[in-house]
């Protein structure tokens, strides 16, 4: 099992509180930086899949992401959280505090950690396209209901990805998404909704630019 060296940092590393019985949407990813696009995904989520709570992880890093332009933990906490301003969405880094790698690592973690919480992993849809290239993904989808949200330029190659088509008996429809925190896994849903054409990658290249010249 890969780890990363521990990493605690007061305030940033923690778990958010929650309860029993609640229902937690977990959102990972790097937000290397936050954009307006996350905070559409998060709040849409939250509202569509009726849950209780939605859970911000800003990862160490992807390991299929190249990590130069990579700010420090702390500070893309700190940005998450300003740009997610809603009472019911916290951001955590507590990954790097486990020296998790993988989504599958954090996700077996909170499954045998919190075995009363209903939790479902979120993702883009052009995470959708490349999912079958994630460590265990198979796994992924056997522990936990997945909810993969509309992106642009994402919208006709994820349903036909290999993935999608390999969990194409598992899809609910998306007029149950409210009620997929309760279904056992695998089950996933498509989501449609509003969108934002910023990309973090987009961003980081216009810095880039700026710096150059």
């Amino acid at each position: 099992m890969t780890h990363r060296p521990i990493l605690r940092i007061p305030g940033i590393t923690e778990l958010p509180p929650s309860g029993a019985g609640m229902r937690i949407g977990l959102f990972g990813g790097s937000f290397n930086p936050v954009h307006e696009g996350h905070r559409l995904v998060a709040e849409q989520t939250l509202q569509k899949l009726q849950l209780d709570a939605l859970w911000i992880l800003v990862t160490p890093g992807n390991p299929l992401k190249n990590h130069q332009d990579l700010a420090p933990l702390a500070d893309r906490v700190a940005a998450t959280r300003a740009m997610m301003d809603h009472p019911r969405i916290r951001v955590t880094g507590f990954e790097a505090a486990h020296g998790f790698t993988y989504s599958w690592q954090t996700i077996m973690f909170l499954k045998k950690t919190m075995r009363d919480r209903h939790f479902v992993w979120i993702m883009g849809a052009d995470n959708l396209v490349n999912f079958h290239r994630w460590e265990r993904w198979q796994d992924i989808a056997a522990m936990l209901p997945i909810a993969v949200y509309v992106r642009p330029g994402s919208s006709r190659r994820a349903p036909a990805s290999l993935a999608a088509t390999a969990l194409a008996k598992y899809r609910v429809d998306e007029t149950d998404a409210g009620r997929l925190a309760m279904h056992d896994a695998p089950a996933w849903t498509y989501l449609h909704g509003l969108t934002s054409s910023l990309s973090s990658s987009a961003i980081r290249a216009r810095r880039r630019g700026k710096q150059t010249i």
